[in-house]
């Protein structure tokens, strides 16, 4: 992440490879303030055995974008909301040229962010995606169970 100011955004992407039981690294990392060190981390990424890597970001949002250039491994971007309401960072982050794709996520949308990470990694790794199903199926279930608690909910003209 660009700040440790984002941490509560990113906290829900930690607590989520964290429930997938997939180790992961948290830094802060500034493509502005600390570049030497955004190299040496995209740089040795793969050697450090990193399959994905999620980079939170707001305002100008550069670092998703610095790290896919230097890098093979995917990128997953989360715009951070730090100033007008954080499209400065989704605009940054998904605009990027031809050749440095970063897959971008909503606005402070961590968890989804992992989600794709866990997703790419899956491709490969079967016990992974055994995880992955039961992890979507729980999703549905939430739904379902939601549902039936909404039918108990009663107004004078609610038909269901």
């Amino acid at each position: 992440m660009g700040s440790t100011s984002d941490l509560p955004v990113m906290e829900k992407a930690a607590v989520l490879l964290n429930e997938f039981q997939i180790p992961f690294e948290i830094n802060a990392l500034s493509a502005h303030r600390t570049p030497k060190e955004v190299e040496a981390f995209a740089t040795k990424a793969r050697e450090n055995g990193i399959q994905v890597i999620i980079a939170a970001a707001g305002m100008a949002a550069h670092l998703p974008g610095v790290i896919a250039s230097m890098t093979t491994i995917p990128v997953i971007g989360v715009p951070i909301n730090a100033s007008l309401d954080g499209m400065d960072a989704l605009l940054a982050i998904v605009q990027m040229p031809p050749g440095i794709p970063v897959a971008t996520v909503g606005i402070n949308a961590a968890q989804n962010a992992a989600i794709l990470a866990v997703q790419m990694m899956a491709t490969g790794d079967v016990a992974l995606q055994e995880k992955l199903i039961t992890y979507k199926e729980n999703l549905k279930k939430k739904i379902v169970e939601a549902n039936q608690e909404l039918k108990k909910v009663k107004y004078e003209f609610k038909t269901n």
